[in-house]
């Protein structure tokens, strides 16, 4: 094979980077009904509700996310009004910034060929279905870079200023995410070998990101009682999302583990444990980002996004080792991993379609629908801001967060997308029966009560017969108006 032919022009880092970060927006930006995600859906309300009402979050619309994030989504609303695109365009510069500082780390360690491994590596498995390819707008993007980027302070560092930049960005990878936290006793771990002063500068920065983030969101009127039990402690327990079976999270962590493209990884692991023999720095981060993420047991798909740098510069290492020691062809080896490697996805090019040759949602309500559509929801939501002033209130039950925000209407609870918690359960109650909305939107599609507990059910069809009269159905959801 002639290598000049097969990789026409010099590799070098910023152009492989800036080629993934191309590729991350394809995949970013041309996928699902070229809409929000539910998730997109509930922070872009949330961070609207922030930056264009006042309203804070936990006050203004509850999730489990940093306030963080929710800044970036109101400040995508502030900046160029209901879009999905912006969030996704900076988590994909986010995310290009953890490839570059991946192969920082992988060059100071084994050198410049393991870099360009480790750029190929990671950039790719990013787009992968599993880890969530398309979510690149999600808080693990953020945590992840930021969790990289410490590293490479702590690996490379020569003074206790570089410590204390490591502890700064772990502090923020902290406050992006708390799982974080996995990653970040990775760092300590290695920072116990070394001298007190390093460790003392390396926490002093951290607790000073720290301070100065949570400082702004206290100055910001975020009650830190409300944000840490959202955050963490209502996380877990009846109802919460982290109430699955046994059986269900050992389906779920088999069929991402074992019947994905994460088995791509193992031979490089293997082979990487087999000349290193002991259990080192990379190791270990490897170990703690898995514990995070069984501890949390939800496996979904972003999640994997905190395995993959361990498990990138294994790979690049591995394969660096593989060159160098049996003389095996760099580039040629460099071919074979973006071949296997590359991304198995069809989105991109169905979103693209849809972009050229948009099809419109079937506005009908039909007796056999299990859900609702993507795009059908966008629709909804915008009939809905034209047919209700904008001082009127809209509750959609459910998880109904891409027609609440593209109605730019308030919900009269905080708790717009159904949450199943007892207390969660209880303030939604209150809040139906003393603000009634001047819309009650139920979806009629069946999904809905398969996901949705009949208590919750039972009490919104109780309202509505009291309080509301039948309008129409519309986008596989039934519309209800205040009497």
């Amino acid at each position: 094979m002639n290598l000049k032919k097969t990789i026409p022009f010099t590799i070098t880092p910023l152009r492989l980077i800036l080629l993934l970060t191309l590729m991350q927006l394809v995949v970013a930006l041309f996928t699902n009904s070229l809409t929000f995600t539910h998730e997109e859906s509930m922070w872009h309300y949330i961070g609207r509700n922030w930056l264009r009402h006042g309203l804070v979050p936990y006050a203004g619309g509850v999730d489990n996310k940093s306030p963080l994030i929710y800044f970036i989504f109101g400040l995508s609303d502030r900046l160029f009004g209901i879009n999905y695109w912006f969030p996704r365009l900076l988590g994909s510069v986010v995310e290009a910034a953890g490839v570059y500082y991946l192969f920082r780390i992988a060059k100071h360690i084994a050198g410049y060929r393991a870099g360009i491994f480790a750029i190929s590596v990671y950039g790719l498995s990013l787009l992968w279905k599993t880890t969530g390819g398309k979510l690149v707008s999600f808080t693990e993007t953020y945590a992840c870079t930021a969790v990289i980027i410490s590293f490479y302070y702590c690996l490379s560092a020569e003074k206790n200023k570089h410590y204390f930049i490591s502890g700064l960005f772990a502090g923020i990878a902290l406050a992006f995410r708390l799982t974080s936290f996995f990653g970040i006793l990775a760092i300590l771990l290695v920072l116990i070998r070394r001298k007190l002063p390093a460790t003392g500068a390396f926490i002093a920065g951290g607790a000073i990101a720290l301070g100065v983030l949570f400082a702004a969101m206290l100055l910001a009127g975020i009650n830190m009682e409300l944000m840490i039990h959202n955050m963490l402690t209502d996380n877990f327990g009846s109802g919460s999302t982290t109430d699955h079976s046994w059986a269900w999270k050992m389906d779920i962590f088999s069929s991402n583990f074992f019947d994905s493209e994460f088995v791509l990884f193992y031979p490089f692991v293997i082979g990487y444990l087999f000349f290193e023999r002991k259990i080192n720095w990379l190791v270990a981060w490897l170990i703690c980002t898995f514990i995070g993420i069984n501890v949390l047991g939800i496996y979904a798909r972003p999640h994997f996004k905190e395995l993959l740098p361990s498990l990138s510069l294994m790979s690049a290492f591995a394969l660096a080792h593989l060159t160098e020691t049996y003389k095996i062809s760099y580039k040629g080896l460099l071919v074979v991993v973006w071949i296997c490697f590359f991304p198995k996805l069809l989105e991109p090019f169905w979103g693209l379609k849809k972009t050229i040759r948009p099809v419109p949602p079937v506005a009908a309500c039909t007796p056999d629908l299990l859900q609702s559509d993507e795009a059908g929801e966008k629709q909804l939501g915008k009939w809905v801001k034209e047919n209700t002033k904008e001082t009127d209130q809209v509750f959609v039950a459910g998880y109904g967060a891409r027609v609440q925000v593209y109605s730019e209407r308030l919900s009269p609870t905080i708790y717009f997308n159904v949450t199943q918690t007892s207390e969660a359960k209880n303030q939604l109650y209150k809040d139906l029966e003393a603000n009634k909305p001047a819309m009650m939107i139920v979806p009629a599609f069946s999904n809905y009560k398969k996901f949705v507990g009949s208590d919750i059910r039972d009490f919104i069809e109780k309202v509505i017969a009291r309080d509301y009269v039948w309008e129409r159905c519309l986008y596989g959801y039934g519309i209800y108006r205040l009497k």
